[in-house]
């Protein structure tokens, strides 16, 4: 049995959690999940511009478990565009790290 993922800190929860294909109606619509923290990914290295140890440091997990979570968040993104498939932003197992320095912790299921 895998060893429980360790609670990754996000600094950005989204409001808009799902994206989904201009013109398809939604019972013809497969989804993806991406969780919180995959977002978070995508949003320090390709918004933000950090390097992946910085990045790695700001979520509080190894750089080798940064760069999964980060090809596994691009991979589904790149699946729905190509396949046109919606996107659901849920789940994970995350801290939101909120700026004034107060922690809110949350577990939204599966990180997968």
């Amino acid at each position: 049995m895998p060893r429980p993922p360790k609670c990754r800190r996000v600094g950005f929860v989204p409001e808009v959690t799902y994206f989904k294909p201009a013109g398809v109606p939604l019972v013809n619509l497969e989804e993806i999940t991406l969780t919180v923290e995959e977002l978070e990914a995508i949003r320090l290295k390709d918004l933000e511009g950090l390097e992946q140890e910085d990045c790695a440091d700001k979520m509080n997990v190894s750089r080798p478990t940064f760069h999964r979570i980060l090809v596994a968040a691009r991979n589904k993104i790149a699946l729905a565009l190509v396949e046109g498939k919606a996107i659901r932003i849920e789940g994970g197992h995350f801290q939101h790290v909120i700026p004034e320095g107060g922690k809110r912790c949350r577990n939204k299921g599966k990180s997968r």
